[in-house]
C-alpha cells in the first residue's frame, strides 16, 4: 500500500526522513523490541542544558546580576560542559544511528543511515549484535537508490522498502519470509511497478469512499420511505 502523503522527490532530506521514520514501524511490527536509550541520553543533556539557562536567567532576572555572578558563571561553565557533552554524543555516539532493537531471537540489530550530497541514495551501515555478547558484532553496508521505494509522483511504497531490509538483514528476512525473494530473483521493483502499486492503492481508497456514499445514500432513501 502506498502513502497517501507525498514528498518533493528531489528533496534528499525529505526522501531520507521519510525512509528512517519508516523503519521503526516495520520492524517493530515484526515484534523487534526497539532501545530509546540514545534519544533518552540525548534527550536528558538537552533538557537538563536548557533548564540551567532557564535559572541562570531566573535568579539574574531578581536578584541582579552583581549578587548571582558568581552562580552564574558556574552556571555558564556547567551549560558549557553539557553542551559539548551532547554534540560529543550525537557525533561520536550516535553516529546517524536511526535505529536500535532486539529481535524475538535475541539479536540486536543497529541501523545507521546517511547519503552524500546530490546523490539519490540511501546508505544504510546495520550493525548485527549476536545473542551471545562475547561473540563479535557483523557490520556491513548496503546502498540503494529511493527510487526503488518512491514512485514518480513522491508516494513513499512500503513493500520494495521493506523487501529490501528482509533481503539485507537474515534476522528480519527470517521474520518476514514472504519478502524474501526467491533465490536469483532480481527483488528490485521498477518504475512501472511502484506506480501500479500506487494505482492500485488509491483505486483500493476511492472504492472505499463510493461504497460507504452508496451506503449512505440508501440510508436516507430508507428513512424518507
Amino acid at each position: 500500500m502506498a502513502s497517501q502523503e507525498k514528498i518533493t522527490v528531489y528533496n534528499l532530506a525529505d526522501l531520507k526522513n521519510t525512509s528512517d521514520d519508516t523503519i521503526p514501524v516495520y520492524l517493530n511490527s515484526l515484534k523487534f523490541k526497539q532501545s530509546h536509550r540514545l534519544t533518552d541520553v540525548r534527550l536528558a543533556l538537552g533538557y537538563s542544558a536548557l533548564i540551567i539557562a532557564g535559572a541562570c536567567f531566573a535568579w539574574d532576572y531578581k536578584l541582579g546580576f552583581d549578587n548571582t555572578k558568581y552562580y552564574t558563571a558556574a552556571a555558564v561553565a556547567l551549560y558549557t560542559v553539557l553542551n559539548t557533552a551532547l554534540t560529543l554524543w550525537i557525533w561520536k555516539k550516535e553516529k546517524g544511528v536511526v535505529y536500535v532493537g532486539t529481535a524475538p531471537s535475541g539479536e540486536t540489530i543497529t541501523i545507521a543511515t546517511s547519503t552524500r550530497k546530490n546523490i539519490p541514495e540511501y546508505n544504510l551501515t546495520i550493525t548485527i549484535q549476536p545473542k551471545s555478547k562475547s561473540a563479535k558484532p557483523e557490520t556491513f553496508t548496503i546502498t540503494r537508490p529511493f527510487t526503488e521505494w518512491f514512485d514518480a509522483a513522491g508516494h513513499f511504497v512500503p513493500a520494495p522498502f521493506q523487501t529490501v531490509l528482509a533481503t539485507a538483514i537474515p534476522v528480519v528476512g527470517k521474520l518476514d519470509p514472504k519478502r524474501v525473494p526467491a533465490e536469483k530473483t532480481d527483488s528490485r521493483y521498477t518504475a512501472e511497478m511502484l506506480d501500479a502499486l500506487s494505482a492500485a492503492t488509491s483505486s483500493e481508497m476511492a472504492s472505499g469512499t463510493d461504497v460507504a456514499a452508496s451506503g449512505g445514500k440508501k440510508g436516507k432513501r430508507r428513512g424518507k420511505a
